[in-house]
């Protein structure tokens, strides 16, 4: 089931009532909307004055519902995740710290092939020179030891927004939109993870004493494409600003459609596809993560 994306960025009050999540204003009480709790898969709360009751949180939260947090700046501060989102996830946080580096290299060189393979089918999409990629996503070696990840990135970038662009959290638009979209996709996939019983600290090749989620950070890099695809037209149309707009246009991430050889699924659903491909890795009853081929 295709589970619902939800903005506040004005100051709501959000409560619980009947399963439900009931969404009122302080100056109007009595005119109430309400959403069921099953059908909430993303709740981004951004305005500083929105009131948010501890039962719902708690319901969010034992839906497996990704609850996103804003700074001051208004853009993604934290997370919210449930601890207790799969029956079987004992065994599985058992098979992620026992897996072999083999294994954990094998999973890295797919990730590495599937996301420059999305990376050449976008530029192709956009009418750009994708093949200049072909040589780095073929026979891509185990644990990616000669990094064709970052030399490919290198020139995806400059086809994709110029010589002059330079990816940089920090740089220039449209990295604003980029970070945006990319915090939206880690959550996506953080949540994915453990609906499948995957714990998102024990990473396969991101390693960080700061970063609580770098097995997301792995997972989620064949996916970045269609955040970059989404950037790539808000930027065409002069649209580099982070406004109510923009952020919207840019959750519908999670609706893109994504193709899995004969299905085509939302990429919402499509990491759920992902996260279970990669715990049957872990458990050693698979061999081949599964991500979709852009197109």
């Amino acid at each position: 089931m295709l589970k619902r994306a939800l903005f506040f960025s004005t100051p709501y009050c959000l409560s619980l009532r009947n399963d439900q999540l009931i969404v009122h204003t302080k100056e109007a009480p009595d005119r109430q909307k309400s959403v069921p709790i099953e059908d909430i898969g993303f709740v981004v709360l951004e305005h500083p004055q929105t009131t948010v009751t501890l039962p719902l949180l708690n319901a969010l939260s034992d839906n497996n519902a990704a609850v996103i947090f804003c700074g001051d700046d208004r853009l993604p501060n934290a997370m919210l995740m449930n601890l207790d989102s799969n029956r079987t996830q004992g065994e599985s946080y058992r098979a992620q710290i026992e897996a072999s580096e083999p294994l954990k290299k094998g999973l890295w060189r797919q990730i590495v092939e599937a996301k420059i393979r999305n990376q050449a089918a976008l530029l192709r999409k956009l009418g750009k020179d994708g093949d200049k990629l072909k040589p780095y996503y073929q026979n891509v070696r185990s644990g990616d030891a000669d990094n064709r990840e970052g030399i490919a990135a290198r020139i995806y970038w400059a086809e994709l927004f110029g010589r002059d662009f330079v990816r940089a959290r920090e740089g220039e638009a449209p990295n604003n939109l980029l970070n945006y979209g990319y915090t939206i996709l880690r959550a996506a996939v953080a949540r994915a993870l453990m609906g499948s019983g995957l714990f998102p600290a024990f990473g396969i090749f991101h390693r960080n004493r700061y970063n609580a989620f770098p097995l997301a950070d792995d997972v989620m890099e064949p996916y970045r494409p269609y955040v970059d695809w989404l950037v790539y037209k808000l930027h065409a149309e002069g649209r580099t600003q982070l406004t109510k707009e923009t952020k919207g246009e840019l959750l519908h991430l999670l609706f893109m459609d994504t193709r899995f050889d004969k299905l085509l699924r939302p990429l919402d659903v499509g990491l759920t596809f992902t996260a279970a491909s990669l715990a049957k890795c872990f458990a050693g009853t698979r061999k081949k993560v599964a991500y979709p081929l852009l197109e």
